[in-house]
């Protein structure tokens, strides 16, 4: 008799917002557990401080016990500051951008590595911006915390190099989604990726090898 595969289990990380809700969306329709983490519970997310450690380490064992493994973790925590000239530039901006952009990447990939490493078919994914590769002088502490961010998770494709898991990181110049879209009709939004594309990419991760994409920089931009 042919064994029904496991749905893979996926951990979205700052799940509660358009971006998380398109991406959990799209990986339940095919049959995936989705595990939604973010600062304030929700139907389908689980209140999470991201910054502490130990909690991020107590989650993803909790996961372990309930589920057995992880098959995914997609990290979609974002955020933006920025100012119109260097000169102008807040090092407070920096200061909270390291905490949500940079911190909550290294607890969630610390946690969820030697999951995603057992798994046999792990996959961890990151949303950078193109700002990253190609700063503006009023982007400066936004670049860094994404450029910063883009280095982390290569040294966990390093760390998963030669196994079946792979980190890959999704390049957007920006995000848009339906409500923004109906909140400016008279913009285009050019250069941006949908949200659900985002989303299609994301799934599309467990269709390539992992050698494939591990370290790899996908871009998303129209």
């Amino acid at each position: 008799m042919t064994s029904v595969p496991q749905p893979r289990v996926v951990v979205v990380a700052g799940a509660g917002g358009p971006t998380g809700q398109a991406v959990a969306g799209r990986l339940a329709a095919r049959g995936d557990i989705v595990i939604g983490a973010g600062r304030h519970a929700a139907e389908g997310v689980e209140a999470v401080d991201l910054t502490d450690l130990a909690a991020v380490r107590a989650f993803a064992g909790r996961i372990e016990r309930d589920h057995g493994r992880v098959d995914g973790v997609v990290h979609l925590v974002g955020g933006w500051r920025g100012s119109k000239t260097f000169a102008e530039t807040d090092l407070a901006d920096w200061d909270a951008l390291h905490a949500q952009l940079i911190r909550t990447l290294q607890h969630v990939s610390l946690a969820f590595e030697p999951l995603l490493r057992r798994s046999g078919q792990g996959r961890f994914a990151v949303v950078s911006a193109k700002a990253a590769q190609n700063p503006t002088q009023g982007n400066a502490a936004y670049a860094a915390a994404k450029a910063a961010a883009e280095a982390w998770t290569l040294a966990l494709a390093d760390a998963l190099r030669g196994t079946d898991a792979a980190a890959t990181i999704l390049v957007v110049k920006a995000l848009v989604n339906d409500a923004m879209r109906a909140a400016s009709p008279e913009r285009t939004f050019p250069g941006f990726t949908d949200v659900t594309a985002l989303g299609d990419a994301v799934a599309g991760l467990w269709d390539r090898p992992a050698g494939e994409i591990n370290g790899e920089r996908l871009d998303l931009t129209p």
